[in-house]
């Protein structure tokens, strides 16, 4: 290497490795601040229960035919705006070689924008803060819920709907990289959405960027223990939040994982390239399965899922008053972690799940992760694997139990619970397939880069951070 390069890039990595250090000890700061910064937890709960009283949003369900700017295209049948923007609801025919149901038609979400979401960091007092917003979305059970600086997909922030501007969109249309913590595209739901994807964004920024009415600072302390409340932290805050860099990422017992970064990440690959899926876009109309009536768009098993419309009004929203459809799950869905110490190592179980909505075939998920009453008709050998060990858990090897709801703006009512249970010590370390043994760190790793952990994976590495 040339001697004139090298102190260069050797200054430049000393540099690097001390801003690292530096960050870790901040986040950990504001990890350990669980009883408040510049807001009270008391603070807090009053101000949130304020915001959801001035936020309330009337929702109610309505025929198709009520839809506002909203139709069935002649020939396909697809549901979309009249715009052609904000997203659309078609077909897709799904052929696979995963799971107990191999081909199956469904109606799938089509958003190709891709949205900004966003958390603007700032060091109150010494301790770096979050600041986080009070959002009313009309498919949340609870109205109200805290969520991201910025939440906003490119229709929103350009203003396509002709409503108020987006608050603190400033802070990440063009942000100095040296205030970047994270930034990384990351898929959603892959059985809900087509290709689905919003950037993840943490930005620091300066005193000047103060808190709104409808916006609070907490510490990362106080976001961890609000997940454990039910529906009150959204999925695109726990996104985001999973995204910022681990603060225990270089402590001992991080290392030494049961496989290398190498072995994981070539597992990885060759999932993607074992597992086959087609998944072809198909017109609404041409559907199998799927029955449409003046009210909803429903399987003939009733199970799965269905759209509905609704109509919505707020006072208080970009836009007041709108009419849009939305998918309804039926069930409450489970995504539940296995943890175990492998060589005194902590470790989760995840699995390469296959999902007809992923970019690249395969991300990895839970190890266990379905609506379980939709397994009902099915025979025992086709559950979810591990489904019966998630189930039969023991309350003292529960590690993490709440309720959290999913994303509000396309989804109604969609609700899962989310589990950490630690299994015992003689549980097999041996893992099929599609499932391996990985640690926090290693996880924290895969985070760095787009399409790897699924979104319901996203939340338990949030969740498995507020763990002692």
């Amino acid at each position: 290497m040339d001697s004139t390069v090298e102190p260069s890039y050797a200054a430049g990595s000393a540099v690097s490795s001390r801003r690292a250090v530096a960050l870790s000890s901040r986040l950990a700061a504001s990890a350990l601040a669980t009883e408040g910064g510049v807001m009270s937890n008391e603070a807090f709960h009053a101000w949130f229960e304020e915001r959801q009283r001035t936020h309330a949003l009337q929702v109610s369900r309505i025929p198709f035919g009520g839809l506002r700017g909203w139709g069935f295209a002649p020939g396909s049948g697809n549901l979309r705006h009249d715009s052609g923007r904000f997203f659309s609801i078609g077909g897709l025919r799904v052929r696979s070689d995963y799971g107990p149901v191999r081909e199956w038609c469904q109606p799938i979400i089509h958003q190709p924008e891709i949205g900004v979401l966003g958390i603007a960091v700032r060091e109150i007092d010494g301790v770096l803060h979050c600041l986080m917003q009070a959002k009313p979305e009309p498919g949340n059970a609870n109205g109200v819920q805290l969520s991201p600086t910025v939440q906003a997909t490119k229709s929103n922030y350009t203003r396509v709907h002709g409503g108020s501007a987006v608050p603190y969109m400033e802070c990440f249309a063009d942000p100095d990289p040296r205030r970047v913590l994270a930034d990384v595209l990351q898929s959603e739901q892959g059985s809900w959405f087509y290709r689905k994807r919003n950037r993840n964004m943490v930005v620091e920024v300066g005193p000047e960027v103060e808190a709104g009415e409808d916006f609070c600072w907490v510490t990362l302390g106080q976001l961890g223990g609000l997940l454990r409340h039910p529906d009150l932290v959204n999925m695109d805050a726990r996104t985001v939040l999973s995204c910022i860099p681990d603060w225990r990422a270089g402590s001992s017992t991080a290392h030494g994982g049961l496989h290398s970064d190498t072995e994981i990440r070539s597992w990885v690959t060759a999932r993607r390239a074992r597992h086959e899926i087609t998944a072809e876009p198909l017109p609404l109309c041409e559907a199998e399965g799927w029955r449409r009536s003046e009210e909803a768009i429903s399987h003939e098993s009733g199970r799965f899922f269905s759209i509905v419309a609704v109509d919505v009004s707020s006072h208080r929203r970009e836009v007041p008053a709108w009419s849009q459809p939305l998918l309804e799950p039926h069930g409450l869905g489970v995504a539940a972690l296995l943890v175990k110490r492998i060589g005194g190592v902590p470790h989760a179980l995840l699995s390469a799940r296959v999902e007809p909505g992923f970019l690249d075939v395969v991300e990895l998920g839970p190890t266990v992760q379905c609506t379980p009453e939709s397994y009902a008709p099915l025979p025992a050998g086709d559950r979810p694997r591990y489904l019966d060990v998630v189930l039969e858990r023991r309350p003292e090897r529960t590690l993490f139990d709440a309720v959290l709801s999913e994303e509000g703006g396309r989804f109604r009512h969609a609700r899962s619970r989310y589990l950490i249970i630690e299994v015992d010590e003689d549980f097999p370390t041996a893992a099929p397939e599609d499932f391996r043994w990985v640690t926090l760190r290693q996880m924290n790793e895969l985070l760095k880069y787009s399409h790897q952990l699924n979104v319901q994976a996203r939340t338990l590495v949030a969740g498995m951070r507020t763990l002692p």
